[in-house]
């Protein structure tokens, strides 16, 4: 029996993570640099400033990086939602995300912020909320460089290759 060949149709590249990222101090960047290292081939790393509605709707599914700033996501990271959300209501959702957030001493505000967003964009989280705590509480610490650790930093390499795996398996 003589089988027509494959097109391209059936051959399909595995669906890609956005790591949308900010970071003042580094923190925020060293985290999400080693995520998308975890997701390989199948990560796509963008700072906050730069991703577009068209950018999200690229990837199957998210990881939001960025510090807690006064108990709150930061500023660039809040300005990239306001920027991409109507353009995507009813386009991205029951599509999985995570979140990772560098924190001075608590991170759960900027975490509560970024989960009502994607509650009204209808995401899913697929991965409970990773919150790296810099033990930042004076001026001179919080605005100083930061430096993660290696065990958060192999946590943020974990989440990145778990997320992109999930994705490729089509589990979320």
């Amino acid at each position: 029996m003589n089988l027509p060949p494959l097109s391209d149709s059936h051959a399909s590249t595995p669906p890609r993570l956005l790591v949308a990222w900010h970071s003042r101090t580094g923190a925020s960047e060293a985290m999400a640099d080693a995520a998308v290292a975890g997701a390989g081939a199948n990560g796509t790393l963008m700072p906050a400033d730069k991703v577009q509605p068209e950018d999200m709707l690229a990837c199957a599914g998210y990881l939001f990086v960025c510090p807690e700033n006064l108990a709150c996501m930061s500023g660039i990271m809040k300005e990239m939602f306001d920027r991409c959300y109507y353009s995507l209501l009813g386009r991205i959702e029951g599509r999985g995300f995570a979140t990772a957030i560098a924190a001075g001493s608590d991170g759960t505000g900027a975490q509560r912020q970024i989960d009502r967003i994607a509650k009204g964009w209808r995401l899913r989280r697929v991965a409970e909320p990773l919150i790296i705590n810099c033990h930042a509480q004076t001026p001179a610490e919080i605005l100083a460089p930061k430096i993660v650790n290696d065990k958060s930093l192999k946590q943020c390499h974990q989440l990145g290759e778990a997320l992109a795996e999930g994705l490729r398996l089509g589990v979320f």
